[in-house]
């Protein structure tokens, strides 16, 4: 399951999500503000036209901020959800932390119910480590759909722990992985072979535009 599915990319309903950038008619929902042309219809409507899904599309990879060392993590969150890379990294310094076994999908707290989830649950684990209560973990990791994570304690105090007890530091950033599903899709496939996918053709499109690109990023942010 993609994480923090119904918050950003709605239901999985037939047509949820449109060509050309596959985005979801909820998402697209939820981000009209500063699109450039009248809608004239409804949304769903505007998303199946060629600038509007352009448009959306393009807002859902590059309109939020994010430390990522290449665009491959940004492919990845298209994907996944944003901040998914840093978050299954994230999951992955609690594994190392705590010797559990996590799913690296991104997803650090259950949106389909108030019980705690198994990367909640892990965390707990280390609470007297890090002098915090259930209450402060779970507020904490509510941030993991935003940049501000990074800047909270428990981000920083799980990533000292599994440093220090990994001996090294770890990766700030992990494709998830994440089986893709569709009944189109035959192949075991994945969030990582997709976001691979997307950055082999990169340079080939990098050399097409040739300049920059139409969202308005720089050269050096693309390339």
């Amino acid at each position: 399951m993609v994480p923090m599915g119904q918050k950003l990319f709605g239901s999985l309903e037939p047509g949820a999500y449109r060509r050309p950038m596959q985005v979801s008619i909820a998402f697209a929902e939820q981000h009209t503000d500063g699109y450039p042309w009248k809608i004239d219809g409804t949304v769903r409507q505007e998303v199946f036209s060629l600038r509007g899904g352009l448009w959306f599309g393009t807002y859902h990879l590059l309109n939020y901020p994010a430390n990522y060392s290449v665009p491959l993590y940004r492919f990845a969150d298209f994907n996944a959800g944003w901040y998914a890379s840093r978050n299954a990294a994230f999951q992955n310094a609690v594994a190392k932390a705590t010797g559990v076994k996590l799913a690296l999908d991104g997803d650090l707290i259950r949106y389909d119910s108030d019980e705690a989830g198994t990367t909640e649950l892990a965390v707990r684990r280390l609470s007297s480590q890090l002098a915090m209560s259930d209450d402060d973990i779970h507020r904490q990791l509510k941030k993991g759909d935003t940049l501000a994570f990074e800047e909270s304690d428990l981000y920083k105090q799980v990533f000292r722990i599994a440093d220090k007890k990994a001996g090294k530091t770890l990766p700030r950033e992990v494709l998830p992985g994440i089986q893709l599903e569709s009944p189109k899709i035959t192949r075991n496939l994945t969030t990582a072979w997709f976001a691979k996918r997307v950055d082999d053709r990169r340079p080939a499109v990098w050399r097409a535009v040739s300049g920059g690109c139409a969202s308005g990023i720089s050269a050096q942010e693309y390339q």
